[in-house]
This record gives C-alpha cells, structure tokens and sequence, in this order.
C-alpha cells in the first residue's frame, strides 16, 4: 500500500517554513506523495471550511517540488470548473516539468456554491465544465498545434500553440462518491475518495473493479487523523489495504505544526510493512 500526507498549507500552522520542513520530512520518511487542497474564495460565517487561510494548491506544491526530489506531488482536490482550463493546463505542465514528472491531478466539481458565484462561475454547470475542462486541458497537453471545440467553457481554440507539453502524462483521479463522479474516475486513471470507512471500503473497490480491473486504474483515499487518532490508524490502514485499497493519503488535522509532524510520523509508521 502507498501512503502519502497533506502538507501543512492550511490555517493556522501554514507558512513557508512548515511547508518545506513538512515536505522534506514526507521524503525523508518515505512517503509517496505529498498533496494539497484548494479553496479560493469562502463565505466568512460558512462555518466550514474551519479557515479561510487557503495558500495556492499549485503554488505550494512548486515550493514543495523545489525542496524534494522523489515524492509525487498530488492535489485532493483542484476545483476544476473554477478555472479556466489553459492557464491551469499551462501551470500544471509547468510543475510537471519543473518537478520531473512528479504531479497527480486530483480534480472534483466542488460543492460551495457560494464560491462559484463569487468568481461568477454558473454552479449547475460544474459538471459539464469539469468534463470540457480535462477534455481541453489534454487536447492541449497532447496536440501541438491544437483545435478544440468548445461548448460550455468561454475558449475559441484553432490551430494554436501552448508549451511546453508535459514531459510525462499527468494521470487524474477523480474525487466525489455521486455516480457522476465515479463514471468520470472510471473513464480516467483513478479515484481519489474520502468519508469511506474500513467498513465500507470492499463495496466500493468492488464496484470499481469491476469496471477497472487492471494496475493502470488507482484506488485512493483521504482519511483524516491528529495527535488524538494516529494511534489506531494501523488497523484501519490494515482494513483498507485487506480490501484492495491501493493508496491512502492522511490529512493531520493537528493545528500547530509541531504536532502535525509527529503525527505525520506516526502515520507513516503506522502503515510500515502493509
């Protein structure tokens, strides 16, 4: 089982110097991969998420990439309708080819509607402006020079030119548990999950692999754990892992940076030798 751990780039505990130290600890200890989440913009009494101290998903896994050399680099997840798909291809080529090849794009619709309207966003056509969005972002990852067509996102795309190319193709997993979200993760290269317990994990491996049987397709999951919960994670990872779970990836709920270290290390060795 692959593990890999959320960098410390939200609330309170987020800054430079607990990024780095974070992101050289995750490699040094052996993690797989280091992620990220993204919120742009949030309504001040939405009660959740717990703070607005959001830095750039992109941006921080550059000042990631820069201090490691062998983690993977992923996002859990980018918002994708949100963004208009050729600066945000050209950004994650960008990191991709800074990095070494190093990048998983883990994309959702989001749910926040408030935040859609704040950047003008029509938040009933998320889904067809995810599904346009990736389509356009690897037409333009792969066609030099590419033509698209578009029908929901704003784009006019004949016959032009956007480098550099990724030097090794970004696999996406897909995050969300609607049967929307869970077709489109099966027509790419994995799904990234949360909210899924031990329990219910076999159910869910099963209905994916029965559509995606093969080592190409990933299963991963986001679990959340802090100084209080690190302790049992060994069953749970045992329990994931005995249902064919093949990543999963811990986002310490810790709020000082201190603590999320230990609990970082915990967690990793908690997942030794499964």
């Amino acid at each position: 089982m692959q593990l890999g751990i959320h960098l410390p780039h939200i609330g309170r505990k987020a800054g430079p110097d607990s990024i780095r130290w974070a992101a050289i600890q995750a490699e040094e200890l052996g993690f797989d991969d280091v992620w990220v989440s993204e919120h742009i913009i949030v309504p001040k009494d939405g009660g959740y998420p717990p703070s607005a101290n959001f830095w750039d998903p992109v941006l921080t896994l550059t000042w990631a990439a820069a201090v490691t050399r062998r983690v993977r680099l992923g996002t859990s997840v980018l918002v994708l309708p949100l963004r208009h798909p050729l600066p945000l291809a050209k950004e994650l080529a960008t990191l991709q080819n800074l990095s070494g090849g190093r990048l998983i794009l883990g994309a959702g619709v989001g749910w926040l509607e408030a935040e859609f309207d704040a950047l003008g966003v029509p938040f009933k056509q998320r889904g067809r402006r995810m599904d346009e969005g990736i389509a356009m972002m690897r037409a333009v990852w792969s066609q030099d020079p590419v033509s698209f067509e578009a029908k929901w996102i704003p784009a006019r795309i004949e016959a032009m030119r956007a480098q550099p190319q990724p030097v090794a193709p970004i696999p996406i997993w897909i995050g969300g548990s609607s049967d929307a979200a869970i077709g489109r993760a099966l027509r790419l290269d994995g799904w990234h999950g949360s909210r899924v317990g031990p329990e219910q994990a076999a159910s869910v491996v099963k209905r994916l692999r029965s559509e995606r049987p093969g080592a190409d397709f990933t299963i991963s999951l986001r679990v959340s754990c802090g100084a209080g919960t690190v302790a049992g994670m060994r069953d749970v990872l045992g329990h994931y892992r005995d249902a064919g779970v093949q990543h999963v990836m811990a986002a310490p709920d810790d709020r000082d940076i201190d603590s999320y270290l230990s609990t970082a290390e915990q967690f990793h060795r908690a997942g030794e030798g499964l």
